[in-house]
């Protein structure tokens, strides 16, 4: 994966064999808190400055056991784009969106989290310009969204403009059946579970599991999308799949206190990629943009292809 064209970090340190000889104890312990910090600081740099800009595309081939046996279904998923500088500019959205483009899937679907919002200043994207580089995503069955937990809280109805002035429905404890004969499959997506900030750590959101699963009415095969993956042992066997995102990740994997970073109640559990409980399928997709901090480390954009019956 290329994440940082025209990009190098070089650490270099010289000394010549005289004075190295002549190296007291405590010049060597000064110089070996030199190289942490240079390399701290070489580590921060990457994480801010080459992480965040990159894109790769990671792939899913399942067969989950409530999806009908031969039938081929491939999704795209766009998560957590948090639009907005120092990393997720208007070029790198239209870089996502055409390689979104290029995978060519029967289904795009967008988990929420458009736009960034940082404790720093940052460069803002109009919502027009990205709303319309989302409105070039291109499937068969369409491209479907749902909001997530920083659309409630900064700007909700400048979200759902943007998404509506791009003709991309939002489902929020909505299901909708697509597909022809033989292929009919139910989009279901769920309100957002942290919509409402009460407190610190305390929340109240707006989704709907029964109310949602509620509006399917055949027996054909149902995908779930949700932000939060935390609502995942909740979810019935019924579904055969739940895709989610808000997690990044971690989006700071730092060994041994990088769970602390997720934003989930149930640590790195649900915190990336591939999940089976019970027989029941969660993908949770590690994102493409950053939350609170604009840094990434360990954990590089992506968006997720998944291949359904391959």
């Amino acid at each position: 994966m290329n994440r940082a064209d025209g990009i190098e970090i070089v650490t270099e340190v010289i000394a010549s064999p005289s004075a190295q000889a002549r190296l007291s104890r405590r010049r060597v312990l000064a110089g070996a808190a030199g190289l942490v910090g240079v390399s701290l600081a070489a580590t921060a740099g990457y994480a801010a400055a080459i992480e965040p800009k990159g894109l790769g595309v990671t792939r899913y081939a399942l067969n989950p056991p409530a999806w009908p046996a031969g039938r081929k279904l491939s999704v795209t998923v766009i998560a957590d784009l948090h639009v907005g500088g120092p990393d997720m500019t208007l070029a790198h959205v239209r870089r996502v969106v055409e390689t979104a483009n290029l995978l060519r899937s029967d289904l795009i679907v967008l988990l929420g989290d458009y736009t960034a919002s940082y404790w720093i200043a940052n460069t803002k994207v109009p919502y027009h310009d990205w709303s319309a580089e989302l409105a070039r995503l291109s499937a068969p069955l369409g491209t479907w969204a749902i909001l997530g937990n920083h659309d409630w809280w900064h700007d909700l109805a400048g979200v759902r403009r943007a998404l509506a002035d791009a003709h991309i429905p939002v489902l929020e404890n909505k299901a909708v059946m697509l597909g022809g004969e033989g292929r009919r499959l139910w989009l279901a997506g769920l309100g957002d579970q942290i919509a409402f900030r009460l407190g610190p750590h305390r929340f109240r959101g707006v989704d709907d599991l029964p109310a949602t699963l509620s509006e399917v009415k055949t027996d054909d095969p149902v995908l779930l999308l949700v932000h939060e993956p935390d609502i995942f042992p909740s979810v019935p066997s019924r579904v055969a799949l739940t895709l989610a995102g808000h997690t990044h990740g971690g989006q700071i994997r730092v060994p041994l206190i990088w769970p602390a970073f997720v934003p989930s109640q149930y640590g790195a559990r649900f915190a990336y990629g591939h999940i089976v409980e019970r027989g029941r399928h969660l993908i949770v997709s590690g994102g493409l943009g950053t939350s609170v901090i604009p840094a990434r480390l360990g954990v590089p954009p992506e968006i997720v292809r998944v291949d359904l019956g391959a």
